[in-house]
């Protein structure tokens, strides 16, 4: 085997390292993963290189096959969405010292980068009303699955976890994912018209139980009734894991205010755009208590010798660098440019702002509900559900068909629920927020009558 001069490991250890997984070389280690007309040594048809000034027209030509949000009129979500940006956002977010700035591994070189995070810190606790909050993490769905690992660290003699069917298919897969090689079961609660069912979760909660998972508002967009969920998990001793989308705290309660003691998010939604799945962010807020077990960077403020102020990362006995196997969480890393786009968005904004959003969210999602009841008053598949953002429409042919023949039109007219089961293949999921008009929600719904 060619030793490469980049890799430290040594002949000997190379063939360890292959022989405890059962295999004779590193070719066969990727003979069934790798296709082999892809492995080195494979010859490409590859064109002949471009001139600069012809490469951009080239990227720019394929590139303009796309349809972006702004040409077409969108009502995308999923747990990724269209939310106005303050234009103020990017001029400073996209300041050099942002930009080049990594992870602080010299805190007394990275004083403006600490003092960012100790400000999202600060803002993500107050809008979740939590006692702390990490730095960031890399999405909504991996702070979930840190909280369960958490939550099954605190109660190591309880070995399940009880999460809802309503809960966002990604967060669940992960989950799952998370805790494969973990002795414990995740039990998943069914739902009723659109809510997580509060008999099922009240029989499911017992000494067993680790955590209770519950995601306000859900990934069909109803509201949860998140305090009786919370009655329930205590009253069987098992922590209570809150996902809150951190919009609607603008205008629904937070999670602590219904006793949770761990609550996460996506913060994509907190001046990020939507691109092809997102930028996205990672919140990760808990109580006091479990501090020690928080996963992810944690910045503290305190004073040097001379009693000037100074940010530092704290409490990193907890990490990876320092307790390698032994330490709370695998990820010692952050997503501190997102973070520092979600502390922006909510300064410029301010409380005000944000309470302005939310309610402009809900408003535009009552008027899109009241105009489809007056084309067809059956048309929603939970109409007397509170909801918030988004609302499952039920359509006369497959919703991905729905979707398709509406892209025709420049309209995107939501998410086609069919991959939760056959049972939803004539469910869409429509999300309006802040950013639609009454004449573009008039528009679609007169798209969307003939489906209906």
């Amino acid at each position: 085997m060619k030793r490469n001069p980049y890799v430290q490991n040594t002949e000997q250890q190379t063939h360890e390292m292959l022989s405890t997984v059962g295999v004779a070389s590193i070719e066969e280690l990727f003979r069934e993963q790798v296709p082999a007309e892809l492995l080195q040594g494979a010859t490409f048809q590859l064109p002949p290189p471009l001139h600069e000034m012809d490469l951009l027209r080239e990227v720019r030509s394929i590139a303009s096959q796309n349809t972006t949000l702004r040409q077409a009129l969108s009502f995308l979500g999923g747990g990724i969405y269209e939310h106005f940006i303050p234009a103020a956002l990017e001029p400073i977010v996209n300041r050099s010292e942002f930009v080049t700035s990594y992870t602080p591994y010299q805190p007394e070189a990275s004083q403006g980068t600490l003092q960012v995070f100790f400000e999202y810190q600060t803002l993500m606790a107050r809008l979740f009303q939590m006692d702390v909050s990490n730095a960031s993490l890399y999405d909504g769905a991996s702070a979930l699955g840190e909280a369960v690992l958490l939550a099954i660290g605190v109660k190591p003699d309880r070995r399940e976890i009880v999460i809802p069917e309503t809960l966002h298919p990604h967060y669940r897969e992960l989950v799952t994912t998370y805790l494969r090689w973990f002795d414990v079961e995740v039990r998943v609660v069914p739902m009723d018209h659109g809510r997580t069912s509060l008999a099922a979760v009240d029989a499911m909660c017992s000494e067993r139980t680790a955590a209770v998972v519950v995601q306000q508002p859900n990934y069909l967009g109803c509201l949860e009734e998140v305090f009786e969920i919370s009655r329930i998990a205590k009253g069987s001793g098992a922590m209570l894991i809150a996902v809150a989308d951190p919009i609607s705290l603008g205008l629904l309660a937070p999670p602590g205010a219904y006793d949770a003691d761990v609550a996460v998010g996506e913060g994509q939604p907190l001046g990020m755009r939507p691109a092809f799945g997102g930028e996205t962010l990672g919140i990760f807020t808990c109580r006091n208590e479990y501090v020690r077990r928080m996963p992810g960077r944690l910045v503290g403020l305190t004073t040097d010798r001379q009693g000037r102020r100074g940010y530092v990362l704290t409490l990193q006995t907890r990490e990876q660098h320092i307790r390698r196997e032994k330490a709370t969480s695998n990820i010692c890393t952050n997503h501190a440019h997102n973070a520092l786009r979600a502390t922006v968005y909510l300064a410029l904004l301010g409380p005000q702002g944000l309470r302005w959003v939310a309610r402009r969210c809900a408003r535009n999602l009552n008027y899109f509900r009241t105009l489809l009841r007056n084309v067809s008053p059956s048309a929603e598949a939970f109409p007397d559900v509170p909801c918030f953002k988004e609302v499952v429409v039920r359509t006369k042919i497959p919703a991905r068909e729905v979707v398709k023949q509406l892209a025709s039109r420049n309209i995107f007219a939501g998410v086609a629920l069919d991959h939760l089961g056959e049972h939803f293949q004539y469910d869409l999921l429509i999300a309006v927020t802040e950013l639609r008009t009454d004449p573009e929600i008039e528009r679609f719904v007169a798209a969307l009558q003939e489906f209906v």
